[in-house]
């Protein structure tokens, strides 16, 4: 659990380095929990805690936004093949979107566009689990367009580069890394606030992810589907603290053909899973 801590360390380290250089910036630490998480071959409800660091900001030409979640399973989702304990997943999300307006000096505004601009980064995981044991790796990169919504709706075509490197307990077999055949990403990513009588907020992100070819074992991959939105209640006035310090709400995550893989007589590669949620800003 050690290279858990040093991360999420060096996380909050890099957060506030960046606010200083920012022009604005959000940190935030959140909760979230559910009772009907699903992993590929597993045909249980899984229950899972995950507590969350994010953070985003904006500087003369463009934003970053990084995102840790740590996922604590239930033990259903067992650590190891024999094991009573849940699995624990870190998983790390890096963007960064340059602004072609802010960088040339030019309004490149058009119809419902309100910006132009590209977005690189990573995805990075590392899981201790019964089968699999995921050690995710992706670069991304592709363009965006900046929506001209209240709040904000990014939408970014990216191609992906993933390898992974599974290790199964029940047969104590380790992969080499593998790397799949590059593939699209069609993702969204939105924070619209409105108002009816409290202060509320939707927000959430839609990936829509093309199949990357084989996988580690010359199995058939599928496209995904992964959406993940919530509606949150800025509580920070009832409870005396300055507004967005402090939200709770509901999220819902649909995500079909999980990590790629088909859910044709595998029902865990679907989820469909309720949460509640809890912020903290700073």
């Amino acid at each position: 659990m050690s290279h858990l801590v040093r991360c999420t360390a060096a996380l909050a380290i890099l957060a506030t380095c960046t606010a200083q250089a920012a022009d604005w910036s959000d940190t935030s630490l959140s909760y979230r929990y559910g009772t009907r998480f699903a992993e590929p071959f597993n045909n249980n409800d899984i229950t899972k805690n995950i507590v969350n660091l994010s953070h985003v900001s904006g500087y003369k030409y463009g934003k970053n936004f990084f995102s840790l979640d740590f996922l604590m399973s239930s033990e259903l989702d067992p650590s190891a093949a024999g094991s009573n304990s849940g699995a624990h997943e870190a998983y790390l999300v890096y963007r960064h979107t340059l602004d072609f307006g802010k960088i040339t000096g030019k309004d490149l505004a058009f119809g419902p566009v309100r910006g132009v601009g590209f977005t690189a980064g990573f995805d990075a995981n590392s899981k201790t689990d019964a089968g699999y044991n995921s050690k995710k790796r992706m670069l991304v990169a592709g363009p965006t367009l900046m929506l001209n919504v209240p709040g904000f709706l990014d939408v970014s075509l990216l191609a992906l580069w993933e390898s992974n490197a599974p290790y199964n307990t029940f047969t104590n077999q380790a992969t080499p890394r593998y790397a799949y055949k590059t593939h699209a990403m069609l993702t969204g990513a939105w924070g619209i606030p409105f108002n009816i009588g409290i202060p509320l907020s939707f927000e959430g992100y839609a990936n829509f992810i093309t199949a990357k070819g084989t996988n580690e074992f010359g199995g058939g991959t599928s496209p995904e589907t992964n959406i993940d939105m919530q509606v949150m209640y800025d509580i920070s006035e009832a409870v005396g603290t300055p507004k967005n310090t402090f939200k709770v709400g509901i999220e819902y995550q649909y995500w079909k053909n999980k990590f790629g893989n088909p859910d044709r007589n595998n029902p865990g590669a679907t989820a469909k899973t309720p949460m509640v949620r809890a912020e903290y800003h700073f």
